[in-house]
């Protein structure tokens, strides 16, 4: 069985990261919300209690039953987390009279606390909340401190209950890792396991068990998820896996042949399908962002359906959801307000009757990569950049036209393959160039001309939640815009989106 550290979650914009932070240590995590049924078995090594974007003092502000494991497995509770354990055994908290957000230094720290091992005193922490712990219960023991917060964290006496009113998952506390690491790792007694290796392993076992001989079909989008999910797939069920890769005709310059060979030197069982003709009649006059997203996925739907009723029984319908998309649909405010339908097809599961696996609904996009790398998948593929599902749909503001198809794939080929030439592809997230629907005067040869505007956009990210714009060196834009302007007939102009995530999206529609 394996072993975890349980995160309960009450709604902490930093609550991924406390995840993440433990996975990095090699030990695996899980995120519940605070009001989800809870589970307790002997997997469950530690829990860790989140932030909260509420105040322990609301009416109405999460909280949740300890009495299954508190006293009987080690508790951390994190800002929120800490304050709860204070005022729900007695303590007080109220209100803080002073700032207690951004950088502090821990001025007291208790030496023979396991959670301070090594931590030294002066060391930067991380504050984020307006109330603050102004008495703790009797049996609870002050260990640490700062100039301004006498409570920054406590110990339950005869326990290993801990409270911390700081944020270790955060970077700017830094010796954020070495403090979970007294937790997860000497309090918990976690051993350092959850590696891609044995991730690896295991995944392809548990696949044959629960296969068996059964056939699964999968949608391969040339991504890195449905990738990895493939070749963990393959290497459980061999020529049971079906692979189908459709060409919407809305994929990058060359990309379906070129991905397609690489797919079939993997050995796997994979059919390309050329649909591009039927994609682009469909969008034909159609500007909606939604409009496009919903048309894209029913027409993605009905030819992935019709490839997979030639193969006979199928029993499996293979997806390569991802670990953030399991934490959005079990949320503790319920799924997020719809910014954008996600490309993932929701539709087929219930019109194929098919039975779904997902061999990487445990990982975070990082972990992916790291798994891929393990199962050698080809570095074209493994170091992708993300593409949005509806491709380039998406990437031409209003209507959709085989020539606007072409005059953005010529660009994005020339933005693209210019950051693997200055060798800066992988140092970026995400990369790509949108058209946009207006048109600019220019002078080319003497002559007034009146053509189309492109937008570069590259952008820094470690899981597309939050992206900062990639600060490329001048020189570098110059080339590509004088590269572009020179070589795509039709456009005359180029610009760099400097906006971040949020306020803006990463892509435009």
């Amino acid at each position: 069985m394996l072993k975890k550290i349980l995160i309960i979650d009450f709604g902490s914009q930093y609550t991924q990261l406390i995840a993440r932070r433990v996975r990095e240590l090699n030990v695996y995590s899980e995120i519940i919300p605070f009001n989800c049924k809870i589970e307790f078995d002997n997997s469950i090594k530690g829990v860790i209690l989140s932030g909260s974007p509420f105040s322990v003092r609301d009416k109405n502000s999460p909280k949740i039953d300890l009495e299954n494991i508190k006293g009987k497995l080690p508790i951390l509770g994190i800002c929120y987390g800490a304050q709860y354990l204070s005022e729900h055994y007695g303590g007080e908290v109220l209100p803080s009279n002073t700032r207690e957000y951004g950088r502090a230094n821990l001025s007291f720290i208790e030496n023979s606390d396991k959670l301070f091992n090594k931590i030294t005193i002066g060391t930067q922490i991380w504050m984020s909340h307006g109330d603050t712990i102004t008495k703790i219960p009797n049996n609870y023991k002050i260990t640490a401190s700062t100039e301004s917060v006498k409570v920054a964290a406590f110990k339950i006496e005869n326990e290993e209950t801990y409270g911390i009113q700081f944020h270790p998952e955060v970077y700017h506390t830094t010796q954020g890792t070495e403090l979970l690491k007294n937790f997860v790792v000497n309090i918990c007694k976690c051993e350092q396991l959850w590696t891609p290796a044995a991730f690896v392993d295991s995944t392809i076992s548990e696949i044959k068990n629960k296969l068996q001989n059964d056939k699964v079909i999968l949608g391969l989008s040339g991504g890195v998820d449905s990738s990895v999910a493939a070749l963990l797939l393959h290497k459980a069920v061999g020529k049971n896996l079906y692979c189908i890769f459709v060409n919407n005709g809305l994929l990058r310059k060359n990309e379906f042949n070129e991905v397609l060979e690489v797919y079939k030197k993997t050995g796997l069982n994979v059919k390309g399908i050329e649909a591009s003709q039927q994609f682009i009649e469909q969008l034909k006059g159609i500007s909606s962002p939604e409009q496009k997203r919903k048309i894209i996925g029913r027409i993605f739907i009905e030819t992935f359906d019709a490839e997979a009723k030639q193969i006979e029984n199928v029993k499996w319908l293979a997806q390569g959801t991802i670990y953030p998309d399991v934490i959005e649909s079990l949320s503790v405010n319920g799924p997020s307000a719809t910014i954008k339908s996600h490309h993932n097809v929701g539709g087929l599961p219930k019109k194929m009757n098919l039975q779904i696996i997902e061999p990487l609904r445990l990982l975070f996009k990082d972990e992916v990569r790291r798994v891929g790398k393990q199962l050698e998948l080809d570095p074209n593929v493994l170091n992708r950049h993300p593409f949005p599902g509806p491709g380039l749909a998406i990437r031409i503001i209003g209507e959709i036209t085989k020539e606007n198809i072409q005059i953005l794939q010529e660009v994005d080929n020339i933005f693209i393959s210019s950051l693997k030439e200055a060798d800066l592809y992988d140092s970026v997230w995400q990369a790509g160039a949108i058209l946009l629907p207006i048109n600019s005067v220019g002078v080319m040869g003497d002559e007034r001309t009146y053509e189309q505007v492109v937008a570069l956009r590259a952008v820094q990210s470690t899981d597309g939640m939050t992206a900062d714009w990639v600060h490329l060196p001048y020189e570098f834009l110059s080339q590509v815009s004088n590269k572009i302007i020179n070589n795509v007939k039709g456009v005359n102009r180029v610009v760099y989106d400097i906006s971040s995530k949020p306020p803006a999206t990463i892509e435009w529609e």
